[in-house]
């Protein structure tokens, strides 16, 4: 009989846990997470994870928002992709709770600034989610921090064209601020614990401060000077909130570099320059009517090449993101030894601004084109090529544009 009881009880569970799955709470295994200590996280707090997935998937957002494995996915993707956007994970040396999603809303570039976009992202999404929590979780338990990773739509509208891009933003708690942060009432209260959070905005730390168009600096929050991207990698010397422990040997920054000192380089290097020219237009595609240059960049100097990319793309069939990655992979990197062999001795210069011009073609509209800028620092470029780091390690260190806006690049995940 005992058997019996048993054996019905272990039948209802199962029958459970796939009611669960097929009403959408479907929740990370913990057969699938290799770390042991993430998978103890994931079997002790199975069931709160459930509840809390049920209660986020029952809460009104001003605009859709979709719980998703992976951030930036098309609103048109992300019913049929993976919904199990809660899970624990391994971040800077902590193990967070973290929610993946994507709030389907755009916000206007020439209406609100980046800190306005991630406040109200912040407001819309996370402030909720936030409220949440208590009914699941307490200070007590055994993780360390609440994560978030939400994407969202910007469109950018100039009087040449108008464009929609994406922007990833990242925050994580300690769990006692994350559970003080909502019984809070000013502003002030709020923007201390958020100077103690970890803030990436597409993959850059970000000082998010709450009541103001502009961020705050990391320099006046004394955070840790680095300039990374938010990814599973503890850096030295952090503590947990966020701020030096020990003292560390600070490379001197680079003076800013002006306008003037572009032109004297350009003329110094002129000769050098017109022979790199000629070699490129032959070996690497650059196009005659914009030969190499001296520009800045974030007062800088960098040298400026245009590339026509011998892919065609079909503009219906893929995305900026997409057509970015293979532009990437597919034409400039196979090229890129040669091409650092081939590269002026100019002392002076720090990066490499890398223009490819893409043709698209399309079966209903008149063929048209895209600009794809690539500011790749000249020292990472080199370490590239030298195998020292992946394609996505270079990517995370430079700046795209697409059409002049910037976009945030994942090369695994577009190809």
């Amino acid at each position: 009989m005992n058997f019996m009881l048993k054996h019905a009880s272990a039948v209802l569970a199962l029958c459970a846990a796939v009611s669960i799955a097929a009403a959408g709470f479907s929740q990370v295994s913990p057969s699938e997470i290799p770390d042991p200590q993430l998978k103890a996280l994931e079997q002790t707090y199975l069931q709160k994870l459930v509840a809390m997935n049920r209660a986020i998937e029952a809460t009104r957002f001003p605009f859709m928002f979709s719980t998703n494995r992976y951030a930036g996915l098309e609103p048109k993707d992300q019913a049929a992709a993976d919904r199990r956007g809660l899970e624990f994970v391994n971040f800077h040396g902590r193990q967070v709770l973290k929610l993946t999603g994507n709030y389907n809303t755009a916000y206007n570039t020439s209406l609100l600034t980046p800190n306005q976009r991630a406040t109200k992202t912040f407001d819309e999404v996370m402030l909720p989610v936030l409220r949440l929590l208590p009914n699941q979780f307490s200070a007590g338990d055994t993780f360390d921090a609440f994560g978030f990773e939400i994407a969202y739509h910007v469109r950018t509208n100039t009087s040449a064209f108008g464009y929609e891009g994406k922007e990833i933003l990242v925050v994580v708690m300690d769990k006692s601020d994350a559970f003080t942060y909502v019984n809070l009432k000013s502003d002030p209260d709020r923007q201390q614990i958020l100077n103690r959070a970890e803030i990436f905005l597409n993959g850059k730390p970000f000082g998010l401060q709450v009541g103001t168009q502009e961020s705050v600096s990391l320099e006046a929050l004394n955070h840790a000077p680095f300039d990374r991207p938010a990814a599973d990698h503890a850096p030295a010397a952090v503590s947990k909130d966020n701020r030096r422990t020990q003292p560390e040997a600070q490379a001197t920054p680079p003076s800013a570099a002006t306008q003037g000192d572009a032109e004297q380089l350009q003329s110094k290097y002129q000769s050098q320059l017109d022979a790199f020219a000629a070699e490129g237009a032959t070996r690497f595609h650059f196009v005659q009517y914009a030969p190499p240059s001296i520009v800045l960049f974030r007062d800088q100097v960098f040298l400026q090449l245009t590339l026509r990319n011998t892919q065609k793309f079909q503009s219906e069939t893929t995305s900026i993101y997409k057509r970015a990655a293979q532009s990437f992979d597919l034409f400039f990197a196979p090229q890129l030894k040669p091409f650092l062999e081939k590269l002026p001795n100019m002392p002076e210069v720090k990066g490499v601004s890398v223009t490819i011009l893409n043709d698209l073609t399309s079966a209903s509209a008149p063929s048209s084109s895209e600009a794809l800028e690539f500011f790749f620092p000249l020292g990472a470029l080199r370490q590239f090529a030298g195998a020292e780091i992946t394609n996505q390690e270079l990517i995370n260190q430079s700046v795209v544009l697409v059409n002049e806006v910037r976009i945030a690049l994942d090369l695994q995940r577009v190809e």
